[in-house]
């Protein structure tokens, strides 16, 4: 069974005295104080079948150290193993054993299975015990908004096409090798792409009269991917014929979704809603997220709040792109709930201002609620006067310092684990380790 903690740590490890060198240092003194995050860990590890390799195996300390160090060095798990052989530093707070040398797939496969509903149990459990020892003062909180971007090129209805293309006869090509049937199809990868890049390079009306040779292309390959799924169900007998079914089946859904947008945006001149556009076939769970006239960002809204000295309270990955000022009173039940506290003041963009907004945050025992940008509201209406307004104002803005270290320190800008579970562990893990990045600096002063 995979170990909770290294048996014993090393008489020989050490830290280098350089300022990355002494911050891993007081990182690891921090996570030593908090063992009780390993018990959630674990769970994980241990629940989906990600099991020990042997005496080399590492235990779940060091895969939670792992993907704390990825998110800091923002690194490929490539660059981690070589990091983590070669680095003193960074095998001592990995509290790896001597001659132990993960590999980037082992590294991969632990850090991965880590679910982001733990990483933000991990981010509650450690934000109340700071607010309840005195480290993290909640008397003041700011909200804001942004966009962590997917992983996916910007999308256009040609390109989507043909990935549909692609992937379909990928997977018919493959068929022996899966389910030990072979499908005997056209393969249309070719015309596809040369399609795809005729439409991407041609004018407007060459456009339109190439994509219904490409559509005829995406709706031939349907065809051959219905009658394939029909004589697997009947004759496969390989092992992982289930598992080939549900992925055809899957794309196929997908590329059924994309022909459908395409003649209604191409051929019917329609416009359609963003809500109903998909726009990677990879990671379809991606919305489209409008802020202003124009500018476009293909990802998820994520509202959080931070307090003094930067720490991030609160964080939630919206699904599609809420008003913001729907999400105002979100994040103060969230504080009520998790932290059994709620500021004295708390002070947000334009965007989340309202007359109920501001009635609902002093019913629950906010004493001032305050928008910067007043939107038609008094100083009376949000319970200050002009001075503190301007100060509580000026003190807004360090939010948005706190979201671009987020994005620019510790990856939260693009969001790189594949699928929607993978999207919302690789926020979660960013922000958690910002977190304990500011901690540690914090006691280090």
């Amino acid at each position: 069974m995979r170990q909770r903690r290294t048996a014993q740590i090393s008489i020989f490890e050490s830290y280098a005295e350089h300022e990355i060198g002494i911050q891993l240092k007081g990182l690891s003194g921090m996570l030593d104080a908090h063992p009780e995050v390993l018990a959630l860990v674990e769970s994980d590890l241990i629940g989906r079948g990600v099991k020990n390799t042997g005496r080399c195996g590492l235990t779940v300390e060091s895969v939670f150290r792992c993907l704390l160090l990825k998110q800091q060095l923002q690194v490929s798990y490539d660059q981690l193993a070589f990091f983590l052989c070669d680095s003193r530093s960074y095998r001592s707070f990995a509290r790896l054993s001597e001659g132990q040398q993960p590999r980037k797939s082992s590294l991969q496969k632990a850090i991965r299975s880590v679910r982001p509903e733990t990483l933000e149990k991990i981010h509650t459990l450690l934000m109340k015990r700071w607010i309840n020892d005195g480290d993290v003062s909640c008397c003041q909180m700011r909200i804001d908004s942004t966009v962590v971007k997917s992983n996916i090129a910007p999308p256009s209805d040609s390109q989507l096409l043909n990935d549909c293309v692609r992937v379909l006869s990928r997977k018919l090509l493959k068929s022996r090798d899966r389910t030990g049937i072979r499908i005997r199809f056209t393969d249309k990868r070719k015309a596809s792409k040369t399609l795809a890049f005729r439409i991407f390079n041609a004018k407007k009306a060459g456009k339109e009269a190439l994509y219904p040779e490409l559509l005829k292309v995406a709706r031939l390959v349907v065809a051959q991917a219905d009658r394939a799924t029909v004589r697997i169900q009947q004759e496969g007998t390989g092992p992982d014929v289930g598992r080939w079914l549900r992925e055809v089946k899957h794309y196929r859904g997908l590329t059924s979704k994309v022909i459908q947008q395409t003649e209604r945006r191409v051929i019917d001149g329609e416009t359609v809603p963003s809500s109903e556009k998909l726009v990677s076939i990879f990671e379809e769970h991606t919305d489209i997220i409008v802020k202003g006239f124009r500018d476009v960002q293909y990802g998820h809204k994520i509202n959080l709040s931070s307090v003094d000295k930067g720490f991030i309270t609160s964080l939630t990955i919206e699904d599609g792109n809420p008003c913001d000022s729907t999400l105002f009173l979100p994040v103060l039940d969230t504080h009520q709930e998790h932290y059994s506290v709620l500021p004295d003041s708390v002070v947000s963009d334009g965007g989340y201002a309202s007359q109920e907004n501001v009635l609902a945050g002093r019913g629950k025992g906010v004493k001032r609620v305050v928008f910067n940008k007043r939107v038609g509201l008094s100083y009376h209406q949000m319970g200050v006067k002009k001075k503190t307004f301007d100060a509580l104002k000026n003190f807004r803005a360090g939010i948005e310092g706190n979201i671009s270290e987020l994005k620019r320190a510790f990856g939260a800008g693009k969001a790189l684990w594949k699928k929607h579970d993978g999207f919302k562990a690789f926020v979660w893990s960013s922000v958690l380790c910002y977190n304990l990045v500011h901690m540690t600096r914090q006691q280090l002063e």
